[in-house]
């Protein structure tokens, strides 16, 4: 039985960014690990929705920042599990660093499915695997992007708006999404269920938000509770 996690408030963009300067460089929480549990969360859910984990194609979506991070460990774990994994690649690699950019590394030694979609070749090596992929997973961008998605990431939403058998599941926030307005830009990934971190972001509130979000799921990043705004500190005091 997994630990069970009760977030507190909604958060803002900001909220968030100072609560992972706090973990990283106060608390000393490497960003690796944070990502690694937080990305874990989103693994374990992925899994639970496939119907033959053994024969389920699920498509992991990355960009080039933290968020394509979470995907390449998602990725990572459901192909140590032995499901049938393709990630697809919506940067160039130079594009891709620190701590994503070392999960990224990992997951090719491993010998893993990576179609670089960042040329019309890959681009078009890629489509199919989306068309029958049974979960694809946006990792593409995290909350705090604004603005509509363009180019080659607005074609990957479209592909996967489309796809006709794929549950859709978005990392932290669908690409698309503004965490704090909540509203919606075009193309934005329509997802079936949302794991996102922390807490729910307060523009999740808005009923614009609510029509790309689906069934949202909270996970532990592994924060400090103190840390996090509107946790209770519950705890009862230990007595020696």
């Amino acid at each position: 039985m997994s630990i069970p996690y009760e977030p507190g408030e909604p958060l803002t963009v900001q909220q968030i960014r100072e609560l992972d300067v706090l973990a990283i460089e106060h608390v000393g929480i490497p960003g690796l690990v944070l990502m690694e549990n937080a990305a874990g969360a989103v693994a374990d859910f992925v899994y639970a929705a496939l119907v033959n984990p053994r024969r389920d194609l699920v498509v992991v979506l990355c960009g080039p920042g933290n968020n394509g991070g979470d995907g390449f460990v998602t990725a990572r774990r459901l192909e140590n599990a032995g499901v049938p994994v393709a990630v697809v690649l919506a940067a160039p690699r130079d594009r891709i660093r620190g701590d994503a950019a070392i999960n990224l590394a990992i997951y090719e030694r491993m010998e893993a499915r990576v179609l670089d979609a960042g040329d019309p070749e890959g681009l078009a090596e890629a489509r199919p695997w989306i068309e029958r992929a049974a979960v694809i997973v946006d990792a593409l961008l995290g909350s705090g992007s604004r603005g509509a998605p363009t180019g080659l990431l607005a074609e990957l939403i479209r592909l996967s708006n489309a796809a006709p058998r794929a549950r859709r599941i978005a990392v932290d926030i669908p690409t698309g999404l503004d965490a704090d307005s909540g509203q919606v830009a075009s193309p934005c990934f329509q997802a079936d269920a949302t794991v996102t971190f922390v807490a729910e972001k307060v523009g999740f509130g808005a009923a614009t938000a609510r029509a790309v979000l689906g069934r949202v799921l909270v996970a532990d990043s592994g924060a400090p509770r103190k840390l996090i705004p509107g946790r209770k500190n519950d705890r009862a005091p230990l007595d020696c």
